[in-house]
């Protein structure tokens, strides 16, 4: 869906940079599927660095960086509503990624739980993997990335 307007080619490059924060944050629940299929962590190489940057943040660096971009580009409304919808999706996904971490840190100490937890995490990480290389894909097309539920609460989000 393309009707808020043309979209540019930097417009599209900006709209996939905040992707990269659920794909980071996605990364500890690929720690299982990673360490039984170590190629498939060739596949990640380019976003090492960009993770040992925000890793280096520390957690209150990486708050800065959630509020930031929800403030000064989902909020901004100078800013073209491609890239705010983008960004907000980003946002709800690494939500989503919170919650769940949540969830693995109550059934961790469950005796039992390891192949729950195990399935979970490759479950989550797979899901944010693939949405976040579907809204990349899209956004570098110029089209608006629709997936289901999140999207609905980003059209709620950005005015």
């Amino acid at each position: 869906m393309n009707w808020r307007g043309s979209t540019t080619v930097p417009d599209r490059i900006f709209a996939c940079l905040p992707y990269l924060l659920p794909l980071i944050d996605s990364l500890i629940f690929g720690s299982f599927l990673l360490r039984q299929f170590p190629f498939l962590g060739v596949l990640l190489l380019p976003v090492l660095p960009v993770q040992a940057v925000y890793n280096a943040l520390g957690p209150i660096g990486q708050i800065v960086v959630f509020f930031g971009l929800f403030i000064f580009v989902v909020r901004n409304e100078k800013i073209n509503h491609f890239i705010r919808y983008n960004a907000m999706q980003a946002i709800l996904l690494d939500i989503v990624i919170f919650l769940v971490s949540i969830l693995l840190r109550i059934l961790t100490p469950i005796p039992g739980a390891g192949f729950a937890i195990e399935t979970l995490a490759n479950t989550i990480f797979l899901g944010i993997v693939a949405s976040v290389v579907y809204s990349v894909f899209q956004s570098l097309n110029g089209r608006y990335a629709e997936i289901p539920a999140i999207s609905d609460a980003v059209y709620m989000q950005v005015r």
